[in-house]
């Protein structure tokens, strides 16, 4: 008898099958990674600095609307990698 586990698995096989990577493959997804983990820590790295800029003359609005850059740059970034890792997986 199949325990819930196992059977949970097989109708996740049949419904998503496990894709098999290349060598090459992988490493295309290890190298995309490590160029958008340097986008995003690049403009981490800028926005904090004109975050503490806006800070620090005291425009609190300039500095939130700054914060909310970030976050959203970040976002774009992210699914902009997955939909590349996405691509790349395919085919």
């Amino acid at each position: 008898m199949k325990s819930a586990y196992e059977l949970a698995m097989e109708r996740l096989n049949k419904s998503a099958p496990t894709v098999k990577l290349t060598e090459k493959q992988k490493k295309q997804l290890s190298d995309l990674d490590s160029k958008y983990q340097a986008k995003i820590a690049q403009r981490e790295i800028a926005i904090k600095g004109e975050i503490a800029t806006a800070q620090s003359a005291g425009d609190w609005a300039k500095a939130e609307e700054l914060q909310q850059q970030l976050v959203i740059e970040r976002k774009n970034l992210q699914s902009d990698l997955e939909e590349k890792k996405d691509k790349l997986r395919k085919g």
